[in-house]
C-alpha cells in the first residue's frame, strides 16, 4: 500500500506559518493562500472598524479622519504580513477597503464599491487625487514607504487624497484602475522615487513635482502630463493606448513633456506619438532641446509603416548618445489612427523619399545594440531592410543587431569579413545592400 503524502508544512502551527510568510515579498506571500486551507486562513481579513459618515459634511470629514487613524493603527508595526478590512458607509453607498500590509513598510489598498457607489464613480464631478487635504496627526502613516492604491473612486477619493498627504516619506506609489478619477497632483514631494499610474481611463491631468523621482510609468490614454523639477528622473515609460479624445492633440504640450524628460537615461514610448508629432509640424532636428542623457530607447506600436519608420528616424536626431535601441511590433495593441493636421511646416519626411530622410539623420556615434521584435517576413520585410540600412550607415561602433518574430524565429547580424571593395549586408531574402564599411553584416537565422 502506497504511503499517503503528508503536507508537513501546512500542518505546522499558525505562528510558525506566519513567521515563514513574513520572510516572503508581499506578492509571493499572498499567493500562499492558494496552497491549502491552512494557508488561506492566514489571510482571512480582519474587520478593523465600521465608519458611518452620516449626511453632513462634518460627518464625512470625521469619517475620513477616523479612517486614516484606523490605517495608522494597522501600521503600528511591520512584524508580520496582515490583511484587514475597512468598512465605510456613506449616503452614496457602502465601500469596503481591503488593506494588505507587508513587512517592508508596504501597504496595498483595494477599494470595493457597492453598485450604487460604482454608478457615482462615473458621474461628471471633478475629482482630484493628491496633496489637497490637511495633514492628520498620525506618526504611523509617515513610516509607510510603498503604497498601492487600486479602484479609488467617489467618496473614497477624499480618504486616499488625505492618505497621500500624510505619507510624507513615501518612496513608491502605484495608482491603478481608478475609474472616474480626473486629476492626480503630487506637489513638493522630496522622498518619492517611483510613481506608476496605470489604466485610469478618465484621467485628464497629471501633475508631478517630486525632486527625488527616479522612475515614472504611465499606462493609458495620452492626457495632460506635467513633470516639474524632474532633475533626477532616470527611467520613463509612456505606454500610450491612444489620445484622451477630449479636445485637439496639443503638440506644444507634448513637446513640453519631452523637454521635461531631457535628463532621462531610458525611455519607452509609442510609435504613433512620434508620428503624430511629425504630422503636426514638429521638426525634431530644430528643437531647442535634446534628450542628451538618453542611453536606451524602446519604441513600440501595433505595426510598422513608412510614416512610423520615418518619424522614428527623425526622432533619433535628439538622442545624441543613444546606446541601445529596441523596436517592437505588437499587433495585440489597439491601433491609433492619425488625425488630419492643418500645418504649413512639417518634418521633411512628409514630402521626401526615405533616402532623403536618411541623409538628414545625425550620426549615431554611441549606438552599439539594436533589437527588433515582432517583424514578420512578409509584412515588414522592406521596412526592416531599410531600417537596418539606416542604422548601419549612421552608426560607428555598432556591435549587435538581432531580429525576432512573434513565432520565436530569430536572426542575428554578425560582422563578416570581405575582401571586396563593395561590401554588402544580406537579409533573409538574400537582398544585398551596399555599405561603405570595412566589414559587412550577415543575417543568420537562429536554430
Amino acid at each position: 500500500m502506497a504511503q499517503e503524502h503528508l503536507d508537513l508544512i501546512s500542518n505546522l502551527p499558525q505562528d510558525i506559518l506566519q513567521r515563514i510568510k513574513s520572510f516572503l515579498p508581499l506578492k509571493e506571500a499572498v499567493r500562499t493562500s492558494l496552497l491549502s486551507t491552512q494557508w488561506m486562513s492566514l489571510w482571512s481579513p480582519t474587520v478593523v472598524s465600521h465608519f458611518d459618515a452620516g449626511d453632513g459634511l462634518t460627518s464625512a470629514i470625521n469619517a475620513v479622519k477616523d479612517s486614516l487613524e484606523a490605517v495608522g493603527t494597522i501600521l503600528r508595526s511591520y512584524d508580520s504580513l496582515e490583511m484587514h478590512k475597512l468598512c465605510f458607509r456613506f449616503p452614496e453607498g457602502d465601500v469596503t477597503v481591503i488593506a494588505t500590509k507587508g513587512v517592508d513598510r508596504e501597504l496595498h489598498l483595494n477599494f470595493l464599491h457597492s453598485e450604487k457607489e460604482e454608478q457615482k464613480c462615473y458621474s461628471p464631478i471633478r475629482r482630484e487625487l493628491g496633496n489637497t487635504s490637511p495633514p492628520i496627526n498620525s506618526t504611523n502613516l509617515s513610516t509607510l514607504r510603498t503604497l498601492h492604491l487600486r479602484s479609488v473612486a467617489s467618496v473614497t477619493e477624499d480618504f486616499a487624497s488625505s492618505l497621500l498627504t500624510n505619507c510624507r516619506l513615501l518612496q513608491s506609489l502605484k495608482i491603478e484602475r481608478c475609474g472616474g478619477l480626473k486629476r492626480i497632483a503630487i506637489e513638493k514631494n522630496e522622498s518619492l522615487k517611483s510613481l506608476m499610474i496605470a489604466d485610469c481611463l478618465d484621467i485628464e491631468n497629471v501633475t508631478v513635482s517630486a525632486t527625488g523621482l527616479r522612475s515614472f510609468v504611465y499606462k493609458g490614454l495620452l492626457t495632460h502630463i506635467h513633470m516639474k523639477n524632474a532633475l533626477n528622473l532616470v527611467d520613463v515609460v509612456l505606454d500610450l493606448e491612444g489620445a484622451f479624445g477630449r479636445g485637439d492633440f496639443d503638440c506644444e504640450e507634448v513637446l513640453s513633456l519631452l523637454s521635461s524628460l531631457k535628463e532621462v537615461e531610458t525611455l519607452t514610448t509609442s510609435g504613433w506619438l512620434l508620428e503624430w508629432l511629425c504630422s503636426a509640424g514638429v521638426i525634431f532636428g530644430r528643437l531647442e532641446f535634446q534628450l542628451h542623457k538618453l542611453k536606451q530607447l524602446r519604441w513600440t506600436d501595433t505595426l510598422m509603416d513608412d510614416a512610423k519608420r520615418d518619424s522614428l528616424a527623425c526622432f533619433l536626431n535628439i538622442c545624441p548618445i543613444l546606446e541601445k535601441l529596441f523596436i517592437t511590433i505588437d499587433p495585440s495593441r489597439s491601433r491609433v489612427i492619425r488625425p488630419y493636421f492643418h500645418q504649413y511646416w512639417h518634418e521633411p519626411h512628409l514630402w521626401m523619399d526615405f533616402p532623403a530622410v536618411k541623409s538628414n539623420v545625425s550620426k549615431l556615434k554611441h549606438l552599439t545594440l539594436v533589437e527588433f521584435f515582432g517583424f514578420t517576413i512578409d509584412g515588414e520585410d522592406g521596412l526592416l531592410s531599410s531600417l537596418v540600412d539606416l542604422l548601419l550607415e549612421k552608426t560607428i561602433v555598432l556591435k549587435s543587431i538581432t531580429v525576432k518574430s512573434h513565432e520565436n524565429v530569430s536572426w542575428g547580424f554578425t560582422k563578416v569579413p570581405s575582401k571586396r571593395p563593395a561590401l554588402k549586408w544580406w537579409n533573409y531574402r538574400r537582398t544585398a545592400i551596399s555599405l561603405p564599411r570595412n566589414f559587412s553584416f550577415a543575417l543568420i537565422q537562429g536554430r
